[in-house]
């Protein structure tokens, strides 16, 4: 890290420089999302069932707003690993929330269920959201997209974090994830908005495989 950024200027803005990267980036989304799909299809199967005998009553799948590109809703997907009124239970756990800054995590969170406790330690959960990136909602390596709740107490250098479209994974996510404060968050999605290559990317998803195999600091 170690760069100074302007909230006041669009200094790591998309110029027409970037239009070769992030049309390349995009070709790289979509070719691994649409292979992630369909090679991964037999793992969305025993996540579905396992899910469906953990809680009956509930969908299989939750889709939640995310505020993506330039503060653009859109809806993210992710296997549901909570109780069907985990919404609505917010509230009465805002105060033991563990992270500083526009952000909600607990470690131990009553709203989680049995097998949504292993699909989140292993980020499981999150393989719904290639078909966000196929849909071009999402990258695969971006910032954590925020809840419209969260960006509305950002600042104007946090918002910066906007400029660029959100991610499956990212520098954040292979560098602590929950250990790390928001401010810590920020910092690193503006590094990474500065130092973006296509390089880059690929460590980071390399970095995300030894993450989802060791495990640390997800919950």
């Amino acid at each position: 890290m170690g760069r100074t950024y302007s909230a006041e200027s669009r200094l790591i803005g998309i110029g027409a420089a970037d239009r070769g990267y992030f049309a390349k980036k995009r070709l790289l989304d979509v070719i691994c999302a649409a292979a992630g799909i369909i090679i991964l299809l037999p793992v969305f199967i025993v996540i579905a069932i396992l899910i469906k005998i953990s809680e009956p009553r509930g969908s299989v799948f939750f889709k939640q707003t995310r505020i993506g590109k330039d503060g653009k809703p859109f809806n993210m997907y992710k296997f549901r690993s909570m109780v069907v009124n985990a919404e609505s239970l917010l509230a009465e756990l805002q105060h033991r929330n563990e992270i500083e800054g526009a952000m909600f995590k607990i470690k131990e969170d009553p709203r989680v269920t049995r097998i949504g406790k292993w699909i989140r330690k292993t980020s499981v959960d999150e393989l719904p959201q290639l078909w966000n990136v196929l849909k071009g909602d999402m990258s695969l390596v971006g910032p954590r997209p925020g809840l419209p709740r969260e960006v509305e107490q950002y600042s104007g250098y946090d918002r910066l974090r906007l400029l660029v479209p959100p991610g499956c994974t990212g520098l954040w996510q292979v560098s602590g994830r929950n250990g790390l404060s928001f401010k810590q968050m920020v910092e690193m999605d503006l590094d990474y908005i500065g130092r973006r290559s296509l390089l880059f990317d690929l460590r980071i998803i390399l970095r995300t495989f030894v993450v989802i195999v060791f495990p640390k600091d997800a919950y």
